[in-house]
C-alpha cells in the first residue's frame, strides 16, 4: 500500500464552504462513508463531501466523528482545528466483515468439501447472504415506491430488476458451482496438506513426502536484438 494513502485531509473548501475530506485508501474511503460521508468520483481522484442540507453543527459533527476514527484506525489527518477533537471513536460493526472471513476460507481450503462449505454461507436458500441481500433490495425498492420524486418508482423498478435478473443469475451460478463442488469430494492437487509420507511406489530413495516437485520456471524469452545488432 503507497505511504500516501495513509494521509488524510479534512477541511472547508476555502471557496465553495463545502466541508470535504481528500486522499485515504478504500479502507479509510469506508470509514468516511460510515461516518455519514458521500463519495465523489472524478477522472484523477475520489473525495468525499457530507450530504446536502445539513446544518453547519451536523457538518461538524460528521468531521469530528470522522478525525477520531480515521486516527484509530491509523491513519494520519490534517484537519480544521474545530475538528481537531480527541474523542473516544465508536467501533462500527463492518458486516462485510463476514464476507472478508468466507473469502480467506476459500483461500485456505485444500479440499472440494472445504470450498462448497464456504460457498454455502453464500448460497443458503432461506438465510444465506444472498437471500438476505435479495431482502435488502426488495426492502429498498418497497421504500422508494411511495416516496415522493419523479424519479423514485423509476429507482425501484431498477433495484427489482436488478433484484430478478443480475442477483438472480449470481445466486444461480454461484449455487450450480457450490453443488458442483460438494460432489466431487477432492483434494486441490496445489493445496493439499503434506503428511510427510512416502509411498511405496516412490522410485527416488530421498524423497521425504509424497508431494509433486514444483513446476519448472518458464524461462523468459532473450530480448530483441536492437536494429544496428542486425546490421
Amino acid at each position: 500500500m503507497p505511504l500516501t494513502d495513509r494521509f488524510l485531509d479534512i477541511r472547508r473548501d476555502p471557496h465553495s464552504e463545502e466541508l470535504l475530506a481528500r486522499g485515504g485508501d478504500s479502507e479509510a474511503h469506508s470509514v468516511l462513508q460510515r461516518v455519514g460521508f458521500i463519495a465523489v468520483v472524478r477522472v484523477h481522484e475520489t473525495y468525499h463531501r457530507v450530504p446536502t442540507g445539513l446544518a453547519d453543527r451536523d457538518e461538524d459533527s460528521l468531521a469530528t466523528g470522522a478525525v477520531a476514527r480515521l486516527r484509530a484506525a491509523g491513519y494520519h489527518v490534517d484537519c480544521d482545528e474545530d475538528y481537531d477533537i480527541n474523542t473516544g471513536p465508536t467501533m462500527y460493526p463492518a458486516t462485510g466483515s463476514n464476507l472478508v472471513h468466507l473469502a480467506e476460507r476459500i483461500r485456505e481450503a485444500t479440499t472440494t468439501d472445504e470450498t462448497a462449505e464456504a460457498l454455502t454461507e453464500l448460497t443458503a436458500a432461506h438465510d444465506g447472504i444472498l437471500a438476505a441481500l435479495e431482502e435488502v433490495l426488495t426492502a429498498t425498492a418497497d421504500f422508494h415506491d411511495g416516496l415522493g420524486q419523479a424519479a423514485d418508482p423509476h429507482i425501484a423498478r431498477r433495484l427489482r430488476y436488478v433484484t430478478d435478473e443480475h442477483l438472480s443469475v449470481i445466486r444461480t451460478d454461484l449455487t450450480d458451482t457450490r453443488n458442483a463442488l460438494a460432489d466431487r469430494h477432492h483434494p486441490h492437487p496445489g493445496r493439499s496438506t503434506c503428511t510427510q509420507e512416502v509411498p511405496t511406489t516412490e522410485r527416488e530413495r530421498s524423497a521425504v513426502c509424497a508431494c509433486p516437485p514444483p513446476p519448472r520456471p518458464v524461462a523468459a524469452p532473450p530480448p530483441p536484438l536492437s536494429a544496428s545488432l542486425r546490421r
